[in-house]
């Protein structure tokens, strides 16, 4: 016997499929949709299918767009000789967010990790080196890659394959520093976190 009618139990079991849904939050956005006045329910849906229909991936940086090339790519004033790689759209926008970085962006759409089965021919990799001859970005000689992954194993793994593969290049390849992160306490500070504080100090 179910314990819920058919359409709501299918309603979980698609829900429990989204990241970070499990059984109990699965249920609450059920009870919370079924609950939702019609003209909402409609306006989530068309937002889902527009999203669906609409979002492409940037031929040049696979950033997620409605156009193409997206805003960044094809933006005069935006600094081309300076390619900051990330590994998801929305680490993107944590750079973006700064108001300080005028360069263009590379998003890989994931890390390195061999316990998942991700090596570098899962990552958006391919249309990275292209990018760095003049020819093939305006006319303009990329001058920097910044890497910008992630803080973790997998981030550090596909930052150094990938300052491996641009060195020879003669390509300046820098890496975003890392350590304690503003307002925090020295108390609560992981020993990773307090070994980079450390190697990136600098001078005041």
């Amino acid at each position: 016997m179910l314990e819920y009618a058919e359409p709501v139990t299918k309603l979980i079991d698609e829900l429990k499929r989204l990241p970070s849904i499990g059984q109990k939050s699965a249920q609450r956005l059920a009870f919370y949709l079924m609950r939702t006045p019609e003209p909402d329910l409609e306006r989530l849906i068309a937002a889902i299918r527009d999203v669906k229909q609409r979002i492409v991936l940037c031929s040049i940086c696979n950033n997620l767009t409605d156009v193409d090339p997206c805003r960044f790519c094809s933006s005069p004033t935006r600094d081309h000789s300076v390619i900051c790689v990330v590994e998801e759209p929305h680490s993107l926008v944590a750079v973006e967010k700064t108001r300080s970085f005028k360069g263009v962006y590379h998003v890989l759409h994931g890390s390195l990790s061999p316990i998942r089965h991700i090596g570098p021919g899962e990552l958006h990799l391919a249309n990275l080196l292209p990018r760095l001859k003049p020819e093939n970005n305006d006319g303009v000689a990329v001058t920097e890659v910044i890497l910008a992954t992630n803080p973790t194993t997998e981030g550090e793994a596909t930052a150094n394959y990938i300052s491996r593969l641009l060195k020879p290049l003669g390509i300046r390849v820098t890496r975003i520093a890392m350590g304690m992160p503003v307002g925090s306490d020295l108390e609560y500070v992981d020993e990773v976190t307090m070994d980079k504080a450390l190697s990136n100090r600098h001078e005041i």
